[in-house]
């Protein structure tokens, strides 16, 4: 952590492509919005049905890994939880979210052309890279056991393999999934996804290249570890259906104009 923790008086709150990793990618034409279903993040998924079951069912041993402790108490924060002004770090805002950057980062931004809104930033460290992305989530309940039932479905239907361990916000999400590229050649995109659910937001890391291949925070995940948990957000009050996705808007101080995609 990097910034000044504010203190609370209430209780009451609520609580892709990696350079140089072809067979580990995935199609980085598609869309965060595309991912979104994929991600088990239906953008409809409000008061479902579905949701009402995976609230109302017993909880498993990943539910109650979740709930067994604060798994923010290092970040991501949220914007609330922050004082920003409590150092001199020259950070990037998004809008939606604040990003501090490292040294030898490299960005790239998922821009809807349409809207010219960010739908997802990529972060490249030497041969790795992680996707973040913002969603809306609900205020008083977990959205992880439903999306994370989705995300097996997914993967089972594409014939790959899902498989679930303890990760540095909670439960983690691995994933092989067989890919076939555009010149015809057949590889695997290898992942792995961190959540991290705060007041009526999700923020998604999607882990992809050597990191997304390696185990725990270290090595090739250490940089985009840290970047993770220092993410800030900043979600705003207006009304969302949980699982929409949260566009972010292009900070004044980027620089040159990275590559949209």
């Amino acid at each position: 952590m990097i910034f000044g923790r504010k203190k609370h008086t209430s209780v009451d709150s609520d609580a892709e492509e990696a350079a140089g990793a072809t067979t580990h990618t995935e199609d980085p034409a598609q869309s965060a919005e595309e991912r979104l279903v994929d991600s088990g993040l239906s953008p409809d998924a409000d008061g479902s049905e579905q949701q009402a079951a995976a609230r109302t069912a017993p909880a498993d041993e990943w539910e109650l890994l979740d709930e067994s402790k604060d798994w923010r108490t290092e970040g991501p924060f949220d914007i609330t939880e922050v004082d920003l002004e409590a150092d001199d770090v020259e950070r990037l805002d998004f809008g939606s979210l604040v990003l501090t950057p490292f040294d030898g980062m490299q960005l790239q931004l998922q821009v809807n052309q349409a809207t010219q809104e960010v739908q997802a930033v990529l972060v490249v460290q030497g041969q790795s890279v992680l996707e973040l992305s913002l969603f809306a989530a609900p205020a008083h309940h977990s959205m992880l056991p439903t999306i994370r039932a989705e995300m097996m479905e997914n993967t089972n239907s594409a014939g790959g393999t899902f498989t679930l361990g303890k990760g540095p916000f909670g439960t983690e999400v691995r994933r092989v999934v067989p890919l076939t590229t555009p010149d015809g050649q057949h590889g695997y995109h290898v992942s792995r996804t961190w959540f991290a659910q705060g007041p009526r937001w999700l923020l998604r890391g999607v882990l992809m290249g050597e990191a997304g291949v390696s185990e725990g925070i270290e090595g090739p995940a250490e940089l985009l570890y840290e970047f993770f948990a220092n993410t800030v957000v900043r979600r705003g009050e207006r009304p969302m259906v949980p699982g929409d996705l949260i566009p972010l808007s292009l900070p004044e101080n980027l620089g040159s104009q990275p590559e949209a995609r």
